[in-house]
C-alpha cells in the first residue's frame, strides 16, 4: 500500500490513508517483561479491519473509533470529496450483530471550499471541517447515513487565510483552531436561546499566535494543555484555561510531526529535514494566572465568562476552576452579616451598662457577657447548623416581624413604666429596671411565634419559599448568611462589647458631670458627648471584631452550606477563604497546584485582616486627636 495521509490520537491508534482510497487504523501496544534486573519493553503493531472509502487518494484523513467498536472516519480525497464514512455493528444482546458500513458525500456542503483539516470527536457525534476560505464546518453525526450540517462559521475575517490545524482537548468538548495567521484560539458549544438547537459553537479563548502558519496541534492527556508548531520549526507550549504561551521551542527546520508524553512532561519532535528533538518539560503549574485566580474565566460548558471555585470533579478531563473571588466575597459577606447583628447589639448593651446600671450590676453582668467569648466556635456552628438552621426556617416570617413586635412591646413596657408612682420605682436599684423588660420580650417572642402561621398566609400566600422565589427571585437555603448572622454575631458582640464598655467607662467624669450641671439629661450625655469621645475605641472594638469574623472558621465551615457563590443575598449561603481551606488541605496534594492556591488563600486572609486592622487604627488616632482635647 502506498500512503498518502496518516493520523494519530492519544490512544495508540495510529489511522493511514492510501493512494487506492482506503484507512488502515493500527493500534500500537506495549508489553512489559523482565529478564534478571532488565525491563524490557515489547511494541507490538496490530492492524485492524480496513476501511474502504472509495478509489481515489486520501489526501487528508480524521478516524476514531469508540469503545464498542463503532468507528467514523472522514476523508478528503485527491480529486476534492469530502467522504464520511461509519462502521457500526447491528443486532441484539445476545447476537454478536452485523458489521455494516454507510458512506455520505458531504462535498455539497462546502461551496466549493477545499478542505485543509479534518477533526472527528471521541464521541463519534460530530465532525470538524476546516477550509482554505477561513471556514470551520461542523457536521452532527447522530445518524451516521445522513449527517447534518450545524454551522458554518468564519474563523479569520481574511477569507484568504486557510485553517491550516485542528485538535480536540482533552475531554473532546473544546476544539483547538489554527490557521494560517499562525493564530490559535479554542472553540466549544454554549447555550443560545436564540439559536435553532439552543447553542452555537462559539470562540472562546484566543492564544498568543504564531510567528508562520499552524502545522500541528497536539493536546496533552494530563490537563488544558497543548502544543502547536508553525511552518517555521516553532513549538509553542500553551494552556487554554490561562489563554498563556507557556514556552517556545525551536527547531532548525519546520516540524513534520509531535508527540507529547502521558505525563505531560516530555515532547518529541521531527522535523522535515529527519532530525529528532526529545524535550524534558517541567511546567507544573500551567493553569494558574492573576486571571484564573481573580478574574472572570470562559470555562467549558458555561454559558458566559465566570468567578468559579472548584478544584476537584468526577472525570480525569475535568477542568479545574480556582478563582479565589469567590471565597474572598463570601469571606466579606459573612463577616458584614455579622457585624449587622453584633455592632447594634454589643454597642447599645456596652452603652447602657456602662452609662445607666448601678455599679455592682455591671461588674456582674460584664463579666458573664465576656465568659461568651471563650465559647468554642466548633460548638457555635455545631448549634447553628444542626439546630438553629432548621427551626428558623420553619418561622422566617415571624424571624422578620420579631422586631417591629419587640420594639413594640418595648415602647409599651417604657410608657407604662413612666406613668407608675416614684415609691415603687424607687425600690429598685439604679438599672435594674431594665430586667422588668426580660418577661416582656419573652411575651412578645411567643405572640411573635404565635402569629407565624398567620403571617405567612396572608403575606406569602401560604408558602414564604415559593413567594421568595416567584416575586423576589430569592431561592431559600436552610443554612445561609442569615444562620450564619446570629452565629458568629453570637460569638463576635463580647468582644466588641468588652472593649466599646471599656471605652465609655474611661470617658473623663467631668465631661458628663459638666453636661449634666449644663441641664442636659442622661440620655442626651450619653449620645452627645459620651458616645463622640469614646468613639476612637468603639471603632477599636468594631474593627477587632470585624477581624474576628474574617477569620473565624468553624462556623462558616458548619452553618454556611460552603457553596462558593456570589450573592448578596441574605437567604443563601457562601464559602469563606478560612473554610475552604480547612475543606480542601486534607485531600490538597503536598506542593501541587492547590496546595499552593490555599496557601495563596491563608496568605490573602492575613492581607485582609492586616489592611483592616491598618485602617482602624488610621482612622482611631484621627477620632482620638480630634477627641482628645476635651
Amino acid at each position: 500500500k502506498i500512503i498518502s495521509s496518516y493520523v494519530s490520537d492519544s490512544n495508540k491508534l495510529y489511522s493511514f490513508g492510501t493512494e487506492d482510497g482506503k484507512i488502515l487504523p493500527v493500534r500500537i501496544s506495549y508489553t512489559a517483561s523482565f529478564e534478571g534486573d532488565k525491563r524490557i519493553i515489547t511494541p507490538d503493531a496490530k492492524e485492524e479491519d480496513p476501511l474502504t472509502v472509495g478509489t481515489s487518494p486520501l489526501v487528508s484523513i480524521a478516524y476514531e473509533e469508540d469503545d464498542e467498536g463503532n468507528r467514523s472516519a472522514a476523508s478528503y480525497t485527491s480529486d476534492g470529496k469530502l467522504i464520511f464514512s461509519a462502521v457500526e455493528e447491528s443486532g441484539g444482546l445476545l447476537d454478536e450483530g452485523e458489521k455494516q458500513q454507510v458512506t455520505s458525500d458531504l462535498t455539497s456542503s462546502l461551496e466549493g471550499s477545499k478542505v485543509t483539516a479534518l477533526e472527528i470527536d471521541r464521541s463519534l457525534g460530530s465532525l470538524y471541517v476546516g477550509t482554505n476560505n477561513g471556514r470551520l464546518y461542523q457536521f452532527d453525526l447522530r445518524d451516521k447515513q445522513k449527517p447534518v450540517l450545524l454551522d458554518a462559521l468564519k474563523v479569520s475575517p481574511n477569507s484568504n487565510t486557510p485553517v491550516t490545524a485542528l485538535a480536540f482537548l482533552l475531554g473532546d468538548r473544546s476544539l483547538i483552531v489554527g490557521d494560517g495567521a499562525g493564530d490559535v484560539s479554542v472553540w466549544f458549544e454554549v447555550s443560545d436561546p436564540g439559536s435553532q438547537r439552543g447553542k452555537v459553537l462559539t470562540k472562546i479563548h484566543e492564544l498568543p499566535p504564531m510567528e508562520l502558519p499552524v502545522t500541528n496541534i497536539l493536546a496533552s492527556t494530563r490537563d488544558r494543555g497543548f502544543i502547536a508548531s508553525d511552518a517555521g520549526g516553532n513549538i509553542n507550549l500553551y494552556h487554554a484555561t490561562s489563554e498563556r504561551m507557556l514556552k517556545t521551542l525551536k527547531a532548525d527546520a519546520p516540524v513534520r510531526n509531535l508527540a507529547y508524553s502521558p505525563k505531560a512532561n516530555g515532547l518529541i519532535a521531527v522535523d522535515q529535514k529527519g532530525k529528532l528533538y526529545d524535550w524534558d518539560i517541567d511546567n507544573p503549574h500551567p493553569e494558574t494566572s492573576f486571571k484564573t485566580l481573580f478574574g472572570k474565566v470562559w470555562y467549558e460548558g458555561y454559558s458566559k465568562p465566570e468567578y468559579v471555585w472548584q478544584s476537584t470533579g468526577g472525570t480525569d478531563d475535568f477542568e479545574p476552576k480556582l478563582s479565589l473571588t469567590p471565597l474572598a466575597y463570601g469571606t466579606l459577606k459573612g463577616a458584614i452579616y455579622a457585624l449587622f447583628f453584633a455592632i447594634p447589639i454589643s454597642i447599645f448593651a456596652a452603652l447602657c451598662v456602662s452609662q445607666f446600671m448601678h455599679p455592682s450590676l455591671r461588674n456582674t453582668i460584664k463579666p458573664v457577657i465576656e465568659v461568651m467569648a471563650a465559647l468554642p466556635s466548633v460548638v457555635l456552628g455545631f448549634f447553628a447548623g444542626l439546630w438553629l438552621a432548621p427551626v428558623i426556617e420553619k418561622i422566617i416570617p415571624a424571624v422578620f416581624t420579631m422586631p417591629f413586635v419587640l420594639t413594640i412591646f418595648t415602647l409599651a413596657a417604657v410608657l407604662i413604666w413612666g406613668y407608675l408612682p416614684r415609691r415603687i420605682k424607687g425600690k429598685f436599684k439604679e438599672g435594674s429596671e431594665l430586667f422588668l423588660l426580660v418577661p416582656v420580650i419573652l411575651l412578645g417572642v411567643v405572640v411573635t411565634l404565635w402569629l407565624n402561621s398567620p403571617l405567612e398566609q396572608f403575606l406569602f400566600h401560604g408558602d414564604y419559599k415559593a413567594w421568595f422565589y416567584n416575586v423576589l427571585g430569592l431561592q431559600y437555603d436552610q443554612r445561609n448568611s442569615l444562620i450564619v448572622g446570629f452565629a458568629m454575631g453570637f460569638a463576635v458582640i463580647p468582644i466588641i462589647f468588652t472593649i466599646s464598655e471599656d471605652a465609655l467607662s474611661s470617658v473623663p467624669k467631668h465631661l458628663s458631670a459638666g453636661s449634666l450641671a449644663l441641664g442636659a439629661n442622661r440620655w442626651q450625655t450619653a449620645i452627645k458627648v459620651v458616645l463622640p469621645t469614646a468613639s476612637p475605641g468603639i471603632f477599636s472594638a468594631v474593627m477587632i471584631g470585624l477581624g474576628r469574623a474574617i477569620g473565624e472558621t468553624m462556623i462558616v465551615l458548619m452553618a454556611t452550606g460552603n457553596t462558593p457563590i456570589m450573592d448578596w443575598s441574605i437567604f443563601n449561603g457562601f464559602r469563606a477563604l478560612s473554610a475552604n481551606i480547612a475543606v480542601e488541605i486534607p485531600e490538597a496534594p503536598q506542593g501541587g497546584t492547590l496546595y499552593r492556591i490555599l496557601f495563596l488563600a491563608a496568605l490573602l486572609l492575613f492581607f485582609f485582616t492586616f489592611i483592616i486592622n491598618t485602617a482602624a487604627e488610621l482612622v482611631r488616632q484621627r477620632l482620638r486627636k480630634k477627641y482628645g482635647q476635651l
